[in-house]
């Protein structure tokens, strides 16, 4: 069934919002998202309080420090979350692929500045009411506490990540979270679809923007890694790039 849009947050810039009709039952990311833990029966009720909202590349689904009305999942496109420095300076503390999940916290206001680096298309609940099927099922609490933990798990990895000394480590690590994620979404895990532009992995992984492009180009000389497209990775040599990846730790 159609839903309608539903009005977007005074200070959002969201343009060309549209709806669509759901059918979480067949959505592609299902098994990925946090709606897999509930019953065909269950997944309608989902649905009668679930917004399908179109978000255009270069808009903003939410600002740091706006209250949180909504969770949402993506169910296509892709999302970067971002903050500015005092400084002025922007960090990217990560991005947002089909089937995550935005509203673990415990903060009532939003932490990071939400925008789209590509078209996309979220699944909208209202606060409230995700509150409430949470108390109504609790096999969707259980799975948002997983969500949680595996996030904490991301978290820490990615913190690992940023304190590596040597480029070509925290690049190699970070497509290899990608491939993984991809083999999750039913590819094969060696071709990587790269929707953020290469400032974007820059400003994530604390590198120049110089340096990435250096250091992919490094990895393609290396035979790691193919380059046929800008936005897209192709794995050559899985072991050689988790052994890179991987020498930090011994």
């Amino acid at each position: 069934m159609s839903r309608p849009s539903g009005a977007p947050s005074a200070n959002n810039d969201i343009a060309g919002q549209s709806c669509s009709t759901l059918d979480c039952l067949h959505c592609s990311v299902r098994h990925l998202a946090v709606c897999s833990a509930l019953s065909p029966d269950e997944v309608q009720a989902l649905e009668q309080v679930t917004v399908s909202q179109a978000v255009t590349m270069g808009s903003t689904l939410a600002r740091t420090g706006e209250e949180r009305q909504h969770v949402y999942t993506l169910t296509a496109g892709a999302l970067r979350l971002v903050r500015t420095l005092a400084d002025g300076r922007r960090q990217i503390n990560g991005f947002v692929l089909p089937g995550d999940y935005l509203g673990l916290s415990g903060s009532d206001h939003h932490r990071y500045d939400i925008e789209a680096i590509a078209d996309s298309r979220v699944c909208r609940v209202a606060l409230p009411q995700m509150k409430a099927l949470r108390g109504r099922y609790p096999h969707l609490e259980r799975k948002l506490l997983q969500r949680a933990c595996q996030e904490l798990d991301a978290a820490q990895d990615a913190a690992l990540a940023l304190a590596r000394l040597q480029p070509a480590e925290k690049l190699a690590d970070f497509l290899l979270r990608l491939a993984a994620r991809e083999a999750r979404l039913g590819g094969d895990g060696l071709r990587v679809s790269l929707p953020m532009g290469r400032g974007d992995i820059a400003d994530h992984l604390g590198l120049t923007m110089e340096t990435v492009s250096r250091t992919f180009t490094k990895l393609r000389q290396q035979a790691l890694i193919a380059l046929p497209h800008l936005n897209v990775v192709e794995i050559l040599d899985e072991d050689g790039l988790r052994q890179l990846a991987g020498e930090v730790q011994g």
